[in-house]
């Protein structure tokens, strides 16, 4: 069997040595002859080159959960005291160095250096758009903030720096980041990879945040499949309080279904979950997919409608935008 860099360890019912897969679920593995069929129908929307926001300024701390969205993935989650960071991205591209892949719409909802401490950061899997080493290298030297990421996705975290404060761990381990507040690692179903020979060699994860006055969820990246992940989260875990889905990188469905929900989707996990509060991310920041910018608020909005859902329990985040 070929040598992996990433995860070495024992086989088990999502890991066969090398790579890992979500069982049961539809595979987002994707040929050549995909890419090229995709990138032929030439049905990308045009985006805009720039949507002015206004960037927030969080308070130092919050004991009460606060939600502060940067962009795409990346939220400031302020609770129990403590400063968390999801998937943190700052660069202007989402690629390697820096310098290719999608450029930013919208700058980042808080300008870095009215970043609060941050305390920790999850990190839900290795693809650029979500672990951005630039990012992280800033954030290592100025805080030294506990980084908490799926099994092998240390693999491409540690080359932040030397004396770095990392935990890698498996779907359903718990860290704990402080005396009452823990993660748990859910299942998503996606990939991963940070080159052309090394898909699913890291794992991909949501996850499960446990604090003394607020559950809160963060799905990562997914697809939907056939929900039962996000049935057995519900079981496990109970309803969150707060659950970040993400609503945009759809389109086109027959290329995106087995690795990015649509809102349709995120709607159904909404349900699935029994979220009191959502909020919708990874959209309107990286143009990644083909859907127009807007069109996933504008789909979450009539999907809610038909689904008898008030609009307000779930939200499209806009980079700049704070509740709490």
């Amino acid at each position: 069997m070929p040598r992996t860099p990433y995860h070495k360890g024992p086989v088990t019912d999502h890991f066969d040595g090398l790579r890992f897969h979500s069982p049961g679920q539809p595979s987002p593995d994707r040929s050549l002859m995909d890419i090229w069929r995709w990138n032929r129908a030439g049905t990308r929307a045009q985006w805009p080159k720039a949507v002015a926001i206004t960037p927030a300024v969080p308070p130092a701390r919050s004991l009460a959960p606060r939600i502060t969205m940067v962009g795409h993935a990346s939220v400031l989650l302020q609770v129990a005291g403590l400063n968390l960071l999801t998937d943190p991205v700052w660069s202007r591209r989402a690629g390697p160095l820096g310098i290719t892949g999608p450029k930013r719409t919208t700058a980042p909802g808080i300008a870095f250096g009215d970043l609060p401490q941050i305390d920790a950061i999850l990190l839900s899997h290795n693809h650029y758009d979500h672990l951005d080493l630039a990012t992280l290298r800033k954030l290592h030297r100025r805080d030294a903030p506990h980084l908490v990421m799926p099994l092998g996705t240390e693999a491409t975290a540690r080359r932040a720096g030397r004396g770095l404060r990392l935990t890698s761990a498996d779907w359903h381990e718990t860290v704990n980041l402080a005396p009452g507040v823990s993660v748990t690692l859910t299942r998503a179903n996606h990939w991963s990879s940070r080159g052309l020979s090394d898909r699913r060699m890291a794992l991909w994860a949501g996850f499960w945040i446990n604090t003394p006055v607020s559950q809160i969820w963060f799905a990562g990246d997914t697809g939907y499949g056939d929900g039962a992940i996000f049935r057995d989260i519900r079981a496990r875990h109970g309803q969150p309080d707060i659950a970040l889905i993400p609503i945009g990188a759809y389109a086109p469905r027959w290329f995106m279904a087995p690795q990015h929900v649509g809102p349709d989707e995120a709607v159904k996990i909404f349900e699935d979950v029994g979220a009191k509060q959502a909020y919708g991310i990874h959209w309107g920041t990286f143009q990644l997919t083909d859907e127009p910018r807007e069109e996933p608020r504008e789909l979450l909005a009539r999907h809610l409608s038909a689904a008898g859902i008030a609009p307000e329990r779930f939200i499209a985040l806009e980079p700049g935008a704070s509740y709490g």
